[in-house]
């Protein structure tokens, strides 16, 4: 999916400025909100969504996706068998429909997992619907599946981010903690990490504080498949969970703990914003430079690397290589070094290329994470 914003051409017309959204791509359960369950190979804009009403963003999960309007509305539509779009239903639904529910409840920002929803209101609650199998709603005690979004009472700090995994959620407080819950990630940390102890946030079903970020004040969190994220005030970015195709900038498989990415991967600047894919990460610097790393077999990181036939990279200055253009790559953006905004389609949990996350891939997986000497 992808959302365009209409410029304005006059202070008459800016209060009435509106957003189109298109659509393309896998749609085997009407995420793409047109109406029906084709697939789409180009661009269909979606006609009369949310008017007039703009889009703020836009976000996926393994079947479902969900719209945020600058006034708080939260529209969803897809896969809906466990009730993640919060309808109180668990028919599958083809156009983007507003979340009954919640309204009068005025949403600040959406997180799409596998096959749960986690939301965030304007003033600072969380709630949750979908599946709870793995205890991703923060509900330790509650049912299976949640087919109205439930708040998520142990979060009693106000919450300023939220993220969702395939089975696992974040939270940012505002005074900087990072809470997780669900235990998705429990099961590949015990057989990578065989012996040793799980933290209890890798293993909560109820909001659980990361250990190992006490000194430092995160601004926001994000999550990837079996992954975790997280942005300081300083410009500094922690990861843990699974690192299967480096996304962790590390050579440890599996990360209990958060670990700091070292400043020299992003030469020697401070990290401003992060996206996370379902298995690789892109970063933006203070002085608008973009790094990716992590699986690359679909084209999601943006660049070249080395493939199975063994063309070899081009040296680059920093160990986590920043985006530049080539001309044997064929995409619409022809410079990333000092861009002013980099917009990733929330989770994009079922996409391919640049910035997306990827379909589970069969034959070789091309990755990129920090290099050996």
């Amino acid at each position: 999916m992808c959302m365009a914003h209409k410029s304005c051409v006059s202070e008459a017309d800016s209060a009435a400025a509106a957003a189109a959204l298109f659509a393309w791509g896998a749609n085997s359960y009407g995420q793409l909100g047109l109406g029906h369950k084709e697939d789409v190979l180009l661009p269909q804009r979606l006609s009369n969504f949310c008017e007039p009403g703009c889009i703020k963003s836009v976000t996926g999960g393994g079947g479902h996706s969900a719209a945020v309007t600058d006034g708080g509305s939260l529209f969803v539509c897809g896969l809906n068998k466990d009730g993640q779009l919060g309808l109180g239903h668990t028919e599958d639904v083809l156009c983007f429909t507003i979340c009954k529910p919640l309204l009068g409840c005025p949403i600040r920002q959406v997180a799409c997992g596998w096959d749960f929803t986690i939301m965030l209101t304007e003033i600072g609650q969380v709630l949750s619907c979908g599946s709870n199998a793995f205890g991703q709603l923060g509900v330790p005690h509650g049912p299976r599946r949640c087919v109205v979004p439930q708040a998520v009472e142990l979060l009693r700090e106000k919450v300023v981010c939220v993220a969702a995994g395939l089975r696992h959620a974040l939270a940012t407080t505002v005074s900087g903690s990072v809470f997780q819950w669900g235990t998705g990630l429990a099961s590949s940390g015990r057989r990578l990490c065989a012996g040793q102890t799980l933290p209890l946030f890798l293993t909560a079903k109820e909001p659980s504080r990361v250990m190992g970020l006490e000194d430092s004040t995160a601004v926001c969190v994000v999550a990837g498949s079996d992954h975790s994220a997280s942005l300081t005030d300083t410009g500094e970015l922690y990861v843990w969970g699974r690192n299967k195709h480096g996304q962790l900038a590390s050579l440890a498989a599996f990360l209990l703990l958060p670990q700091r990415i070292d400043a020299r991967c992003f030469q020697d600047e401070k990290v401003t914003a992060v996206w996370s894919g379902w298995t690789h990460l892109v970063a933006q610097t203070e002085t608008g430079k973009v790094f990716t790393w992590g699986r690359a077999d679909y084209g999601q990181l943006g660049r070249r690397l080395e493939s199975p036939e063994g063309q070899k990279p081009h040296k680059q200055d920093s160990q986590l290589t920043f985006w530049r253009p080539q001309s044997s790559v064929s995409l619409p953006l022809c410079c990333l070094t000092g861009a002013a905004k980099l917009i990733q389609i929330g989770s994009c949990t079922h996409g391919t290329g640049w910035s997306c996350l990827e379909l589970p891939a069969h034959g070789h997986q091309w990755a990129a994470m920090e290099p050996v000497e």
